[in-house]
């Protein structure tokens, strides 16, 4: 008797860290972030109106690739991953279709702060990559997309491996990269750090 394992989740990961001159593009980043933080009025506005602990740019910028130097460059090598991805997926976009980076945000998550449990519809593949992960900082936690249609089933054991867990946790550092598909249920727990924890994440669609 045998089994099959059918209709994977595939998430991707890789690390910009690897990269020349990453700990310059880095901090780069970091300060192009900070820079955000202190001076987009509208999104700290957003942020108090919608209880988000810290802040993000999602609903107040639109256009960071043409903003600063160091997201059009991030763009560019997240291009390059998220092209790597589709492959992966075995995507078909067609003669003429392609994969269209269509949101890219900054994060800057509070001690204490987290990002419930959601989705992002519209898009085909979503992620983030993460500019400040200090010690305890919350991970990225991802939900078995059946969860919903499991009804009866009983739990997991604790010792079940990964492919079988119905939540997993993703522990990243400074230059991680995770890409998943933008159906993928996730969400970030309470950051336990004492400093924040900064990202920046994006979407992709097919054009």
């Amino acid at each position: 008797m045998t089994t099959r394992t059918l209709f994977a989740t595939e998430v991707y990961e890789a690390s910009l860290a690897d990269e020349r001159g990453f700990a310059a593009f880095n901090a780069e980043l970091a300060d192009a972030c900070a820079m955000l933080a202190e001076e987009d009025r509208a999104g700290q506005a957003w942020c108090r109106a919608n209880g988000y602990g810290g802040y993000t740019s999602y609903a107040s910028l639109d256009d960071l690739p043409r903003r600063a130097t160091v997201f059009a460059d991030l763009k560019r090598k997240l291009d390059r991953h998220a092209a790597a991805y589709a492959d992966i997926l075995a995507f078909d976009l067609g003669p003429r279709g392609r994969l269209v980076m269509d949101s890219l945000w900054v994060n800057v998550l509070k001690p204490g702060a987290a990002h419930s449990g959601h989705i992002h519809p519209h898009s085909v593949l979503s992620g983030t990559v993460y500019v400040a992960v200090p010690a305890k900082a919350a991970g990225l936690r991802l939900e078995d997309p059946r969860l919903p249609l499991m009804m009866a089933a009983p739990p997991r054991r604790s010792d079940a491996p990964e492919h079988r867990q119905g939540f997993v946790t993703l522990t990243p550092s400074p230059g991680t990269l995770y890409l998943w598909e933008s159906w993928l249920r996730h969400e970030v727990p309470p950051n336990g750090a004492r400093t924040a924890r900064v990202s920046v994440s994006f979407n992709y669609s097919w054009r």
